[in-house]
């Protein structure tokens, strides 16, 4: 069988100008102009402060400065189609959380931009798997004993959380698919109102992040009884996994990372996630946010676009068991 030269000319040809058009995207990136991190939460939440932290650090590695742009509104979705639509240069980057690239979609009726399609992966930044934490008086110290309650009067227990279709409420969510119990979800407009309720017995119990409930745990004002990861927190040994309080598999986490608009040309991604692992592991930034109970997690950009699938298939799951919807 005969080939059309005329094919295999137009077929060099396109190789030889993605090739080129990669080596010049690598060697003039980045420009002369800063580089926006869109931050789609307000100022002082934990994607603000690890937008800046980072920023920090990769300023001098870029050579540019790093501006952080906060655009709080709809669960993320405002400041994540402002990072979708931009040009994909490498000049706008998204520190996205866990519910814009794999919870939102299954709450929203409508999404202002395609998740699955919109964004290209870099890296993890960072995970904080989730703690179910007590009021003191409520008679369960364990995961088995609090099962056992709750069974033996249904709708009786209840749980708070930072909002519908948090991961706090999803993590609960999921619990109770995972149990075989039912619970009453008292919504806050807060992480921190909530852990205060449940302080102040107008609830029995949460699942959030450690920052929001590590505090309380050391003085004694909320109980903490087990923990959504694979191993224990190093900030809490004793405080055992679901897995190991019998739920296997159990996991939930909030977690952060850092993606750039569809299109982003290939090295302009690889010098980023490059730079994003190296700022990364600077020990000092490591202790920083080990203290408030995440975890540095960077890794590749394929790794991190089979992460973003796999919890993208969990949390459908879960809100979809539990029919949750939001305008």
């Amino acid at each position: 069988m005969k080939r059309n030269p005329a094919v295999r000319v137009c077929m060099v040809a396109l190789l030889w100008a993605v090739t080129t058009a990669d080596v010049v995207a690598q060697q003039q990136y980045p420009a002369a102009r800063p580089i926006r991190v869109v931050a789609p939460f307000a100022p002082g939440g934990l994607v603000d402060v690890l937008s800046r932290a980072l920023g920090e650090k990769l300023r001098p590695a870029l050579g540019q400065p790093i501006v952080v742009d906060n655009r709080p509104g709809a669960g993320g979705n405002v400041g994540a189609d402002l990072a979708a639509k931009a040009e994909p240069d490498g000049h706008t980057l998204l520190m996205t959380s866990a519910g814009i690239l794999t919870i939102n979609q299954f709450l929203y009726a409508k999404m202002p931009f395609d998740p699955v399609t919109a964004f290209t992966p870099i890296s993890l930044v960072a995970e904080m798997h989730m703690l179910m934490v007590l009021n003191p008086n409520v008679p369960a110290r364990t995961v088995p004993e609090f099962i056992a309650l709750a069974k033996k009067d249904a709708g009786r227990l209840n749980f708070g959380s930072p909002g519908n279709g948090t991961t706090g409420h999803l993590g609960m969510e999921m619990l109770q698919a995972a149990a075989g119990v039912r619970l009453t979800h008292v919504p806050y407009k807060s992480a921190a109102e909530a852990a205060l309720a449940v302080i102040g017995g107008q609830i029995h119990g949460v699942m959030d992040n450690p920052p929001t409930v590590l505090a309380h745990i050391r003085v004694g004002t909320l109980r903490a009884v087990a923990v959504a990861s694979p191993k224990r927190l190093p900030q809490l040994p004793e405080v055992p996994t679901f897995d190991e309080a019998g739920l296997k598999g159990f996991e939930a986490s909030s977690w952060f990372g850092m993606v750039a608009p569809a299109k982003t040309p290939r090295p302009v991604v690889a010098r980023l996630n490059r730079e994003i692992v190296r700022a990364l592991g600077d020990a000092e930034l490591q202790q920083r946010f080990t203290n408030l109970g995440a975890r540095l997690a960077p890794n590749s950009p394929e790794e991190f676009s089979a992460f973003i699938k796999s919890e993208r298939t969990k949390w459908e799951k879960i809100v979809r068991g539990a029919n949750i919807t939001l305008q």
